[in-house]
């Protein structure tokens, strides 16, 4: 077979050995035959009739070894040199996957005919050879060879999936060049090119200037819209294919699904979804769930979810997902069991989504269990991710040995890592743990504003004043990072919780930017602790305008005054709570037994086992009494007398919680609590006394920081 002087033979840069063997290609070239005729002679096979050779080709539809069989009698027959038949061919072994077979056969072919390069661009787009299709194209244009109406959609799609917007605008170009601007379905891949190029404004004007739109159309401009984070504006093109009478086709709903941001809209497509007949189909099914979800109607899509006969793994991720994202953390984890149960392993980014939901919950055992799905996994892309998730999971389930071992087993870290892992120490009160930790990552990661936070906030509670002082100093001179006002808030803590009240409002002064509520609000802490009513008062004015509806800066005010004997004070701020709509947050406690969560609030009585927890509180109470543990009453805000008050701070629901622990885990576990509130003093004394006459270890977290309560002493030192 001669090849055509004009043809450029294939280069080895051009199409490299993943595509095909070339060394195997130009020996058989060289024989006068392609590698896969060659190959096919060697099986034996009876020759054809030419009138039937394109019917057997399509016949060879699923099998490969079957099309190498029947492309052996092909030769025999010499039906090969048959341009249409060849063609045929190739078509035929590129809808097989087998991309290498099927361009040796074109490369061995010296036509300039249209069909067949289309044939054969089509081929390499189909199976992935985005790169290799160009190439191709180029290379065809410089032959002489004028692409048509069927060239130009690959060839766009080409493009679009290699997010080639240079070549895209250079593609395009050809289609005004050759008279092809008006035919639809070239308009429609060029929409989607620019989309994905994120060119929205060039989608836009390609979708405007089209003579006729067809629902494929709409689809495009809409998932355009969708790619540019124009939600508002996709879901209103929706609406127009609507109002102008166009069906909309299943893509179009799937995008328009996916721009859906309220109840309303969620209701509107759900609707044509159902006049459309596709709410029996499964893709539509898993979207319409996740469109629900995402606007909240969790309920709605637990429906649609379990309808839903075969679930893949991107309808429980969804759904899931969508669970945690409406706080359902529970329902999350036990959606992801039932998935797992059906043989289905979570991916990367179901269990990131797991881990958030089980940091909500600050649930030790379901930790365990979540590490040991990771250990069992395989994400090798998101690795890096997930142990980092899990770090911050461990550290704010109160274990910082766990933490530690998955810090200390990574292959790789990068600055989030060290920064969970140095915050996960500040909030411990392992503040010198933090400042090794921060030198040790310093020689190699070059820290960032989250990261001095971090070390910031670690130095705040554990009293290290120069040493805050030097890390914040060093952010602009060491490391170029210019503070934010998050980085001044924790300088303030810092200073205000050491007592250098003078100090933290000299710094305010001097700040260059407008402090802002936390920074206020760290001082108003300080005040707390210090009891600086005068400076108080100057700080709440600020805040009560700053943050007007957060009751804690209300709360902590009013408590300075009731410590101060301020009673007429006291009763004012609750007046203007009251009159500005403010209520105080209910505290509650958290404790898991066997897995399973129980929250108490203050004089709880709702549980099964309310009889036995208060014997029991009341025995405990006596104990600690005569441990030396005396109740500080300053801490109830109820005007009452003190003997009601001293029983009220018995019901507080972190020592219900505690004593719950104590009668339902065995001897020697470790009683972990959560609090939704900052630990009131007399809770935080009373269980220094119980950790002391039970011999248990106390794990409390706050919603500043942890407290670890062992022999009758504190993590914190008391400086919290």
């Amino acid at each position: 077979m001669m090849i055509h002087p004009s043809y450029r033979f294939v280069r080895e840069e051009d199409f490299p050995p993943c595509l095909f063997n070339m060394n195997k290609v130009n020996h058989w070239f060289r024989r006068g035959f392609c590698c896969v005729c060659a190959e096919a002679k060697t099986q034996t096979s009876a020759p054809i009739e030419a009138d039937t050779c394109t019917s057997l080709i399509k016949q060879c539809g699923t099998s490969l070894l079957s099309l190498k069989t029947f492309h052996a009698s092909m030769l025999k027959s010499h039906l090969h040199r048959n341009l249409h038949f060849l063609t045929n061919l190739i078509a035929q072994y590129a809808s097989l996957g087998s991309v290498s077979y099927a361009y040796s056969l074109f490369s061995s072919t010296p036509s300039a005919d249209l069909f067949l390069w289309n044939v054969m661009i089509r081929g390499l787009v189909d199976n992935s050879h985005y790169h290799h299709a160009i190439l191709l194209y180029k290379q065809m244009l410089r032959l002489g060879i004028q692409p048509d109406n069927f060239t130009f959609p690959f060839i766009i799609k080409a493009c679009s999936c290699l997010r080639h917007f240079e070549f895209g605008i250079r593609v395009h170009q050809d289609v005004v060049k050759f008279g092809y601007q008006s035919q639809v379905f070239i308009s429609n891949s060029l929409i989607t090119m620019y989309g994905k190029c994120d060119k929205y404004e060039l989608s836009r004007q390609v979708f405007d200037e089209m003579p006729d739109k067809n629902a494929v159309s709409w689809s495009a401009i809409i998932g355009a819209c969708l790619q540019d984070d124009r939600c508002k504006e996709g879901f209103s093109l929706f609406r127009q294919m609507l109002s102008e009478g166009s069906r909309p086709s299943r893509g179009a709903i799937l995008n328009a699904m996916a721009c859906v941001r309220s109840h309303e809209e969620a209701d509107d497509v759900y609707r044509v979804v159902v006049e459309n007949g596709l709410d029996l189909d499964q893709s539509v099914q898993s979207a319409a769930a996740g469109m629900f979800a995402r606007c909240g109607r969790v309920e709605v899509a637990r429906k649609l979810f379990d309808g839903i006969m075969s679930k893949d793994l991107v309808t429980w991720a969804t759904t899931i997902e969508a669970y945690v994202k409406a706080d359902m953390p529970l329902e999350a984890l036990g959606l992801l069991k039932q998935m797992m149960l059906q043989g289905i392993f979570p991916d990367a980014i179901t269990l990131l989504g797991v881990i958030r939901a089980c940091s909500t919950l600050a649930s030790f055992q379901l930790a365990h269990i979540v590490h040991g799905i990771i250990t069992t996994g395989f994400f090798y892309n998101q690795l890096l991710a997930v142990e980092t998730a899990l770090i911050d999971l461990y550290v704010k389930c109160g274990s910082l040995t766990y933490a530690r071992k998955v810090f200390d087993g990574m292959q790789e870290r990068n600055i989030i890592t060290w920064s969970a892992m140095i915050s996960g120490y500040g909030m411990h009160g392992w503040g010198r743990e933090a400042l090794n930790l921060f030198d040790q990552m310093k020689a190699s990661v070059k820290p960032d504003h989250i990261t001095f936070v971090s070390i910031l906030s670690a130095c705040s509670h554990s009293g290290l004043v120069a040493e805050g002082w030097e890390c914040f100093n060093s952010m602009a001179r060491d490391f170029g990072v210019t503070p934010r006002p998050e980085h001044y808030a924790c300088m303030v803590d810092i200073l205000g919780r050491a007592g250098k009240l003078d100090e933290a409002c000299d710094f305010i002064e001097r700040m260059p930017v407008r402090p802002n509520a936390a920074v206020w609000g760290a001082l108003l802490g300080a005040c707390r602790i210090h009891l600086n009513v005068d400076l108080a008062e100057m700080v709440a004015r600020a805040l009560f305008d700053l943050d007007p509806h957060n009751a804690g800066r209300y709360v902590i005010l009013y408590n300075i005054y009731t410590l101060t004997g301020k009673r007429k004070e006291a009763d004012s701020i609750r007046t203007l709570m009251k009159n500005r709509g403010v209520k105080k947050i209910a505290g509650y406690s958290v404790i898991e037994i066997k897995n399973k969560l129980y929250a108490f609030v203050a004089g709880d009585r709702s549980h099964p086992q309310t009889d036995l927890i208060y014997s029991e509180l009341e025995r405990l109470m006596d104990r600690i009494r005569q441990e030396g543990y005396t109740p500080d009453i300053n801490f109830v805000l109820h005007d009452v007398d003190e003997e009601t008050k001293e029983s009220m701070l018995y019901l507080h629901s972190e020592k219900l919680a505690i004593v719950f622990g104590l009668l339902n885990l065995g001897p020697g576990s470790v009683i972990r609590i959560r609090k939704n509130l900052r630990v009131c003093g007399d809770c935080h004394t009373a269980t220094k006394f119980i950790s002391k006459v039970t011999g248990r270890e106390i794990v409390v977290r706050d919603a500043h920081r942890f407290h670890h309560f062992k022999n009758g002493a504190c993590s914190c030192r008391d400086y919290w």
